[in-house]
């Protein structure tokens, strides 16, 4: 038990995937201009990056594994999490229209988010159990939300600055996103 909440909140603090990886950073940087979409956003990674850590390991430990099929993990990580991105696509633009409008492309485009398919791969990588794959892919994906939410904050507040014009948008953004790296760089003796 105490192994899974170290896998937890390693995810979430030390290995965060946007942060210190800088995996998932096209959705990061378009989603994190108001904060009710990048709430939105970040449930419907952690729905993705939980379900397709847990569904990757089963896969690749009860088929690819035995049949030695492991050049097959990425097609077939792929293929999960787009299943999953369609699952919860149809959910929001059933649900909430006005979400699935504001998420626009960034939505489908969780398909190809290089931050879903690396959790799955690390789950597989450091040898993690069904619970260990379950809890390190839900790390990430709150892990995930948390850098959105926080960015979306800061972001909203700097939209009432008086920002010099050759820092407004994106540059302001990248300058932000590096310093809440710095900042999250101070977690890294938390676990040894």
């Amino acid at each position: 038990m105490e192994n899974l909440i170290a896998i937890l909140i390693s995810m979430i603090f030390v290995n965060n995937f946007i942060l210190t990886k800088f995996l998932g950073l096209c959705p990061f940087f378009g989603v994190s201009k108001k904060t009710g979409n990048a709430v939105g956003m970040g449930f419907a990674v952690i729905f993705v990056m939980g379900i397709a850590s847990a569904t990757s390991w089963l896969l690749y430990t009860f088929v690819l594994a035995p049949l030695s099929l492991e050049f097959l993990q990425i097609i077939t990580f792929i293929l999960i999490i787009a299943f999953l991105v369609q699952l919860v696509e149809i959910f929001i633009k059933k649900y909430s229209d006005s979400l699935h409008k504001a998420l626009g492309i960034y939505l489908p485009l969780i398909t190809t988010n290089c931050a879903v398919l690396g959790v799955a791969f690390l789950n597989i990588q450091e040898g993690y159990s069904f619970l260990g794959s379950l809890a390190g892919g839900l790390g990430a994906g709150i892990g995930f939300m948390l850098a959105l939410l926080l960015m979306s904050g800061i972001r909203e507040r700097v939209e009432l600055t008086d920002v010099p014009n050759p820092f407004r948008g994106l540059p302001i953004a990248f300058i932000i996103a590096s310093l809440m790296s710095l900042a999250f760089l101070g977690f890294s003796g938390m676990l040894q």
